[in-house]
């Protein structure tokens, strides 16, 4: 019975990032406790530990970044190894876009730039988001000495992405994420040439 386990753990967990998204947005980050979600979602404090450490786990649940962070490593991995390594991040991170284009991860994304700790939160799942990518990439192209080639080509990438959700948030014509990504993609590789 493990799927049916899993599936009451996931609807849980889901129920308690909604009930905090759903507070957040009403009341505001700092003056939703998490007692407050907890009685929202319907469970106890203790059981909140459970599935959250915090209610800023809350919070990157429901931030895009958090989302295609924790999609990442799968999608990453899909990826041929026949490819560049930048080039398949490319795909990868194209092939996630529309994960994030939802009206939750926009709100949560207006709140997670609303305050410096929030916005310095928001940088740390960014920089994770690169590890996590560059030991996908490690996976797919094993050689130890490409280490610093495949970091370099994560950084590039997050950085690429970074720069294209900048874009796609204040984009008033609303063109989605992909388009943003690709057009920064393509400026990334006129200033490198070839890879």
């Amino acid at each position: 019975m493990p799927g049916v386990r899993e599936s009451k753990k996931e609807a849980t967990r889901a129920r308690i990032a909604e009930a905090g998204l759903r507070l957040f947005l009403e009341r505001g980050y700092g003056t939703t406790t998490l007692d407050d979600i907890a009685a929202a979602a319907g469970i106890s404090r203790r059981t909140f530990f459970y599935y959250f450490r915090s209610k800023d786990d809350v919070l990157l649940a429901w931030h895009g970044a958090g989302a295609l962070s924790s999609a990442l490593p799968a999608a990453m991995l899909e990826q041929s190894p026949q490819q560049a390594p930048l080039r398949a991040a490319r795909r990868c991170l194209l092939a996630l876009a529309s994960q994030y284009e939802t009206d939750e991860s926009r709100a949560m994304d207006t709140l997670m730039r609303s305050s410096p700790v929030l916005a310095a939160r928001k940088d740390t799942t960014e920089i994770g988001m690169e590890r996590h990518l560059t030991d996908a990439m490690s996976t797919l192209w094993p050689d130890p000495e490409r280490r610093t080639e495949l970091r370099l080509a994560a950084m590039m990438a997050i950085g690429t992405l970074r720069l294209a959700l900048d874009d796609w948030r204040t984009d008033p014509s609303v063109a989605p994420l992909a388009d943003h990504l690709e057009r920064h993609f393509d400026a990334l590789s006129q200033q490198l040439g070839p890879h």
